[in-house]
């Protein structure tokens, strides 16, 4: 299944997430792209827990990620999520941060897998999720 959904989050770089020339270190990313991932599921949805509770988690198996400008400490970032496709067991995101002003931040690419939590295997992505993709499908 081929989606084209996407949601956008804001969030502003704090003070202890930054280095001595005020830039945000580039560990913090992968949180960032967690908070844009977390919100455009449930913007779909289906919430992490939600999907936990039926015992499915999602654990991210590829991150990908292209720094293009610096963050600064007090910034605020746009992240914009993209459900790309479900291909099985896979869940694929991409997401492109923004500053305030417009410019270029990061550019990224996850790839989660559907795993039961009781077999830690693999697992096709729930139906009525699938359904709440739908609408959003090319």
């Amino acid at each position: 299944m081929e989606l084209l959904f996407e949601n956008q989050t804001k969030l502003r770089v704090r003070y202890g997430e930054t280095d001595q020339m005020g830039y945000c270190y580039y560990g913090n990313y992968a949180q960032y792209f967690e908070v844009g991932r977390v919100e455009a599921m449930r913007s779909v949805g289906m919430s992490y827990r939600e999907m936990e509770a039926r015992g499915i988690m999602l654990p991210v198996s590829d991150f990908s990620v292209k720094y293009h400008a610096p963050a600064r400490y007090d910034d605020e970032l746009t992240i914009t999520t993209s459900i790309v496709a479900v291909k099985g067991a896979r869940l694929l995101f991409d997401y492109v941060i923004h500053n305030e002003q417009g410019e270029l931040v990061a550019k990224a690419h996850t790839t989660l897998v559907f795993v039961t939590v009781s077999t830690m295997r693999p697992t096709k992505a729930p139906e009525d999720f699938l359904e709440m993709l739908k609408p959003y499908s090319k």
